[in-house]
């Protein structure tokens, strides 16, 4: 789908302020609430909007560790191996990767206990050869939103 500037512009409000009415965002951008309402439906129907969240200081909720963790797996297996680790509650991110490693996950802890035991765990998934584990040390930037 082409997205025209209009569909940016919604798109671009969105991503800031998810909240924002159609009614809000209409008058912010100088536009019929009709067609904000059916721009915003079909970018939903198109799943360019897969959904709407709240953005979250995962510090301030325990998590206080997060890990970037490589996984080299048999290659006929990565993707039942980044299928079943997606499913995992800590895990924010599973990427199919190119270079030495095959997947790199990124996952966030309360405690280095169950940082220990996630990264046993994954050892312990069929056909994953090695894990290699990075711990973040500090967030200079946490923001998947391109604005």
């Amino acid at each position: 789908m082409n997205l025209d500037e209009t569909d940016k512009r919604i798109l671009k409000n969105l991503m800031v302020d998810a909240r924002l009415s159609a009614r809000q965002l209409a008058l912010k951008l100088g536009m019929s609430t009709v067609t904000v309402l059916s721009r915003i439906k079909k970018l939903e129907k198109e799943k360019i909007i897969k959904g709407y969240t709240a953005i979250i200081d995962h510090e301030k909720l325990g998590y206080n560790l997060t890990a970037i963790i490589e996984i080299i797996g048999k290659k006929d297996k990565i993707m039942d191996i980044e299928a079943e680790i997606a499913k995992i509650e800590n895990v924010c991110g599973v990427y199919d990767i190119t270079g030495n490693t095959d997947t790199l996950i990124i996952a966030k802890f309360k405690e280095r206990n169950e940082l220990s035991e996630f990264v046993k765990g994954l050892s312990a998934i069929p056909n994953v050869d090695n894990t290699i584990t990075h711990v973040v040390l500090n967030t200079a930037k946490e923001d998947f939103r391109l604005t």
